[in-house]
């Protein structure tokens, strides 16, 4: 895509697709770490983050994606060597997440995380569709 594609809000309102690029790296990244803390200690308190107030530093408005695909790409085979190894016991592992005031397994959250690989994903391919961008 075009530095002026990247620039397009997917919605009225929405950010900028080159935010939404960003904001995966930095969700899944979260994620990773919310992972191994609930693998590696006995039902953590993972540290929430601001994701809108993330979304607008100068790294997610206006630096290239190709530093966040990178991330992607390295976040995403570590998931797959974790998640290719999870036991039944893993899977049932716990995190408490304070913002949200409850608990989530480790099996829930690897159902959170790829329905919110897809739910961004949609946001670019329909933006794409929508203004008939190859």
């Amino acid at each position: 895509m075009t530095d002026e594609q990247l620039d397009k809000p997917y919605r009225p309102g929405g950010w900028i697709i080159r935010q939404v690029v960003h904001h995966c790296a930095d969700s899944h990244m979260n994620s990773l770490t919310r992972l191994k803390l609930a693998l590696t200690e006995d039902q953590p308190t993972i540290k929430p983050y601001l994701e809108e107030r993330w979304a607008e530093l100068p790294d997610s408005k206006s630096m290239p994606i190709e530093p966040s695909l990178k991330m992607l790409e390295g976040t995403h085979e570590r998931w797959t060597v974790l998640l290719n190894n999870l036991t039944d016991e893993q899977k049932g592992r716990i995190f408490i997440h304070p913002e949200h005031g409850k608990t989530y397994s480790v099996d829930e959250n690897i159902g959170v995380y790829a329905w919110h690989c897809n739910h961004h994903l949609a946001h670019i391919t329909e933006t794409k569709k929508k203004h008939k961008w190859k």
